[in-house]
Formats: C-alpha cells, structure tokens, sequence
C-alpha cells in the first residue's frame, strides 16, 4: 500500500536532525521544535527542565507522548538519499519518533481535540544518566494513556524494556614482587566479576528475563607502593530482579575483595500488558495502512522505565526506524516509513480517544 509523501513532516524531521542537540545542549532543537508547535496548532513552552511541550485539545482524556530531542555524540552528515533515506545523529534514535508523535497530534480533527488533551514532550536529557525530562514531566501530568517516542517499526508497538544498574569497582592493596606469593589487586578484582557472572547466569532464561553483565571499564595502575584496580560493570536487569536486589549479589561477588561499590543508573525493568484500549487502537490502525502489528521487549532501557512507577497507566514505545541503527556510524532513517508512522499514529489516537470518550 502506498502512501503519498507527507512533506511538512519531513520538513520536520529533516531539520531536528540537522540542529545538533547532545545531552545538556537541547536548547537550539527545543526553541524550534517549540516554534514548529507554536505553528501547528498547539499551545508550546519551553519548561523548567528544558523540555520542549505541546498541548492541543481539551477533552477530559489525557494522552501524553513523551520522546526526547537529544543524541549521543557522533557527527554524521545530514543528507538525505536518492532514495528517500534520511541520514543523520537523532534520525532513529529518537528525533524520528518525537517529530512523528508531533506530526500526528498536529494532524488531528476536532473531533479528537474535543474528546482529549494531546501533551507532546520533547525531553531533554534522554541518553545520560540523569533523565532531566522525564523525570521533570512526570511530576506535572496525570495521563490516562502514553505513548514514548522510541524506534519500534512503524508496525511494531514495544512494551517493555529490561532494567539498569552500574557498578563502579575499585581494589587497593600494598604492592609486592611478583616473584613471591600472592595476588594483585587486578586478580583480586578479576575474581569478583566471575563471581558476578556466574551469579548472573543463575538468573532467569530469555533474553529479556535474565541478567545480561558486561564490563565495560578495566583498568589497573600503580606507584611503587600502592597498587589499584577498576572496573565498571553493567547490568541489564529482568522484571524479577529490582536493581536493589542486584546491588546485594554485587556487593557479595566482591566481599572479602573491596567494599569500594559505588552504583549508578538504577533502573527498574518495566513490561506492559498487551491488550488494552491504547494497544488495540495502534494495532487498528496499523492493519489499515497494510501491516502486520508486532509486540516487542527491548533489553535497553529507555524514559519508559523512568515513568512507569508514577504514571501506572496503559503505555507503549512507538515510532519509525530500526532499533539496530541506534549510536551507530550508519543511523539512518527511511522517509517513506516515517510518513506512514505518522499516519498510523494519527490515525491510532483519533481511534483512542473516541473509543476512551464512549467507554463506560
């Protein structure tokens, strides 16, 4: 099925990812993407977090569309192919998604408008540890339903994403030739992430419902006297396993070797039920452009994991592009998926609120 270039919305998307916005530098993309709102119908700001926001609508449903504007660090030329493919930092990951959930809301009759508030945020701070958007924004909205702006396919609805804990380990001890009895202080360090990876394979079978560790930081130095290990260590975490939880099996991994743990990134892991009124209105809507939906678990972590505990509401990660291409040299999104996300998800809110309007 063919679907005709939606020019605007390329236009859109097109410009975002030529404004570059690494974590903590939003403020150019977030003034014209509040402007392009401001535009198109909405009520916009730019709030204390940094945030760009959009409202339209004022019905007594609300629908928050949470993405985020800002990218890791990689300079990719922004161009756009010969085949309608747009190239660039943010195509996939995730300015695509942001500007599809900005291109449907903008695209809504009034019918939708007089049945719900649509509250798109453009978040800041995504990709670092911090959050700074998400966890701004869940504070100051009630959603009835969610929508967060990660690249699932334009057929594909995510409902989950594995948790997150960091770990940074340090072991000191006196130096000694190496010659005579002993261990070093990396042997020591060595011996505790084994110990972390075989508890971690103790841990749930699949994918999603294991611990995936990695160490992503080693490390070792000395000054005659004294010498020092490091590791940083990471843990994808499943939704049986609190990252408290995991805190405990790492600080007994390493007993006996350094009490010097220090934790970051601690991330719950989330999973939404499949069948509810937002889930059945995308997966509509998805059929009627000729697709085929599919449910996915992603084992990255995402604003989702931030807000599930305060908005306990039916929620979804949708938007164009493949997940795969994310961070990497070769981020790139195809135009003609972009368009017909946006038409799907036009087409899935009006279906929601109307169905949400009428409901008992």
């Amino acid at each position: 099925m063919s679907i005709e270039p939606n020019l605007a919305a390329r236009e859109l998307i097109t410009r975002a990812v030529a404004i570059q916005s690494l974590s903590g530098q939003e403020a150019e993309v977030a003034a014209y993407l509040s402007g392009w709102m401001s535009a198109h119908g909405f009520s916009s700001h730019l709030d204390e977090a940094g945030n760009a926001v959009g409202e339209r609508g004022s019905g007594p449903q609300t629908v928050v569309l949470l993405g985020h504007m800002d990218t890791v660090a990689g300079d990719i030329p922004v161009r756009v192919d010969e085949l309608g493919v747009l190239h660039g930092r943010g195509s996939v990951d995730a300015k695509g998604s942001l500007c599809t959930f900005m291109a449907a809301v903008a695209a809504l009759p009034e019918s939708a408008l007089s049945a719900a508030r649509f509250v798109v945020v453009g978040a800041t701070e995504e990709e670092a540890p911090s959050s700074k958007g998400a966890r701004h924004a869940m504070h100051l909205y009630k959603p009835d339903f969610v929508l967060i702006g990660e690249p699932s396919g334009w057929a594909g609805l995510t409902l989950g994403y594995k948790g997150r804990l960091v770990a940074k380990v340090r072991v000191q001890k006196d130096n000694f030739h190496t010659a005579g009895e002993g261990s070093s202080a990396a042997d020591d360090l060595t011996e505790g992430w084994f110990r972390v990876r075989e508890w971690a394979a103790t841990v749930g079978t699949g994918v999603f419902d294991s611990v995936q560790a990695t160490l992503q930081d080693l490390g070792s130095s000395g000054d005659g006297l004294t010498q020092t290990a490091w590791a940083s260590i990471g843990l994808r975490l499943p939704p049986s396993l609190r990252p408290f939880e995991a805190e405990e099996a790492l600080r007994a991994a390493f007993e006996g070797v350094t009490d010097d743990l220090t934790f970051t990134g601690h991330e719950s892991a989330v999973r939404h039920p499949k069948d509810n009124a937002l889930t059945r209105a995308l997966r509509v809507a998805i059929r009627a452009q000729g697709g085929t939906p599919t449910f996915k678990v992603k084992t990255g972590t995402s604003d989702m994991n931030v807000v599930s505990e305060l908005w306990p509401v039916p929620t979804l990660a949708y938007g164009p592009g493949d997940s795969a291409l994310d961070h990497t040299p070769d981020e790139r999104l195809d135009l003609a998926e972009y368009d017909r996300a946006v038409a799907v998800l036009t087409d899935a809110l009006a279906r929601l609120v109307g169905a949400a309007a009428t409901s008992p």
